[in-house]
């Protein structure tokens, strides 16, 4: 059973960043330069950082390589120096019988900082706060105002959110219907966002449950919320930016669960998923 909204025009958008990842990636394989400085960071790893790969720092490789643990988004990347020290490849190292030598080392490299990254991105995003402030769990969901399973999402997080156990934050988008936007502009730019918010599902969760409960969902109504015709071009700027980032973690639809586990790892989950959420967000 389906249980999220996703578009024609989100999944062109991933598919768009993705092509760019790897043009830049297999860029990467070849590029080359006339001098290195004598230090322990080839001059290559600079240009690298400075076309959107983050360095995390060198690893113990099989091969006799010099290897470099790298990310570009969420996708891991190993480098590998040449031992003149003037090329850079990236790729995967196989043994003899096919196998990846050096995944299990990459991973192991990368995972934290990749996470903190990612995390450090998702705070700074444009959110509208759900629940206390003073809640020990943080889940972030990404969130169109015209989305039906956002809407029974909401609904069924109430006990959580509603007992102070969790706080949701909305990362707003406006990506399912022509009106999507400017509602999620509206919602954005109202002086009490979460006061509007709030009124906006609670208006339609009634409605959106028999529908559901029908097996036809469809966009939600437009009762308390009107779209705005003009979106600001700061307000713009944020929905765009928050567009952006659900494509980089590879979010293909609404709603989209963005939490770090016991061991402070990211994790994400697609979809209004009923018998998940307490071990999302916790006992009640």
């Amino acid at each position: 059973m389906t249980t999220n909204c996703s578009t024609a025009s989100l999944i062109t958008t991933r598919r768009l960043h993705q092509r760019v990842a790897v043009a830049c990636l297999l860029g990467l394989q070849s590029i080359s330069w006339a001098q290195a400085r004598p230090e322990s960071r080839p001059d290559t790893l600079h240009a690298l950082e400075a076309k959107g790969i983050t360095v995390v720092g060198s690893f113990p490789a099989a091969g006799g390589l010099t290897a470099w643990a790298a990310y570009m988004g969420q996708t891991p990347v190993a480098l590998y120096a040449t031992p003149d020290g003037k090329h850079m490849v990236a790729g995967t190292m196989l043994d003899a019988k096919g196998d990846d030598v050096n995944q299990a080392a990459l991973q192991q490299a990368v995972a934290k900082p990749m996470t903190d990254g990612a995390w450090s991105q998702v705070e700074r995003s444009a959110w509208i706060a759900d629940g206390s402030d003073k809640a020990p769990k943080i889940v972030y969901v990404v969130t169109d105002p015209n989305c039906p399973y956002c809407n029974k999402l909401w609904s069924d997080a109430r006990p959580w959110v509603d007992s102070g156990k969790v706080q949701l934050r909305h990362i707003m988008v406006g990506i399912l219907t022509p009106t999507s936007a400017g509602k999620a502009a509206a919602l954005l730019a109202d002086k009490n966002p979460s006061a509007a918010l709030d009124a906006h599902e609670r208006a339609n969760v009634a409605a959106n449950a028999k529908v559901m409960a029908a097996g036809r969902p469809k966009p939600l109504g437009n009762d308390g919320l009107k779209p705005m015709t003009t979106i600001p071009p700061a307000i713009d700027a944020k929905l765009e930016a928050n567009a952006k980032l659900m494509a980089s973690l590879r979010l293909q639809a609404t709603p989209a669960l963005i939490w770090r586990d016991a061991k402070g790892m990211l994790q994400t989950r697609t979809g209004a998923p009923d018998n998940a959420l307490p071990a999302i967000f916790g006992t009640l």
